[in-house]
């Protein structure tokens, strides 16, 4: 998924206009997980939105993940209103590629799926991703809890520090509300899990080889410890 070599932000004056309706083409079912991508989902469903370059390797980690309950491709975090996958390539939407993940908060938490969200990525490259040039592969989380808020901030002190020791500059990974990135626009029906219909499609996500020491086990999932001696 080679696109844009654009790399400043495009403005809203200069966007695309975009439609006033979603593509004609867009998928209701998961096809691994069998779910509703659209909704409505169970109760103790919670949504974020993360970003991570292109947007079929980046499903597909989270879609593997225990207690998520859907994902799905789109684009997010720019102005033109249901963009189309060329009209994003372009750089003139602002969006970037987005990955919709509904989980739920009885069986994951946040900090764990951003912990595989920082471990397989670079989030250091600004508006790239490896070979991936362009604005709509800029790193991105956007949140939707005041936990997931905290998740987000914590995760990335936390990284940060990893990412240092072994070299590397500054996170340049967006982070905002999901309320003010904007809607999330699903995209087209074939990138919906692209790599389980092409399993040897492109992708060029995977371990940076670097640990996220956050979201392993939060200090009120350790149990409680009992003094037990053994017998004289």
């Amino acid at each position: 998924m080679f696109g844009s070599t654009k790399r400043t932000l495009t403005t809203a004056d200069d966007a695309l206009a975009g439609r006033t309706t979603p593509l004609p083409d867009i998928l209701e079912r998961h096809e691994v997980l069998g779910t509703s991508m659209l909704g409505p989902w169970p109760d103790g469903t919670q949504l974020m939105y993360v970003a991570m370059g292109c947007f079929w390797g980046a499903e597909r980690i989270f879609w593997q993940l225990p207690g998520v309950v859907t994902t799905a491709a789109g684009y997010m975090g720019g102005f033109t209103p249901n963009p189309t996958y060329q009209e994003v390539c372009s750089g003139r939407t602002g969006h970037t590629e987005a990955v919709l993940i509904a989980y739920d908060g009885s069986l994951t938490s946040a900090e764990l799926l951003l912990k595989a969200f920082w471990e397989n990525h670079d989030p250091t490259q600004g508006f790239r991703q490896g070979n991936d040039l362009g604005t709509q592969y800029r790193s991105a989380i956007y949140w939707s809890t005041p936990g997931q808020e905290a998740a987000t901030q914590a995760t990335r002190e936390a990284f940060q520090k990893v990412l240092q020791s072994n070299g590397f500059g500054e996170i340049t990974t967006e982070l905002r509300p999901a309320a003010e990135a904007g809607p999330f626009y699903y995209a087209e029906g074939y990138h919906q899990q692209y790599l389980h219909k092409n399993p040897g499609g492109y992708c060029n996500h995977g371990p940076n080889g670097m640990t996220c020491p956050v979201g392993l086990l939060r200090q009120d999932e350790v149990p409680a410890q009992t003094d037990v001696r053994p017998p004289d």
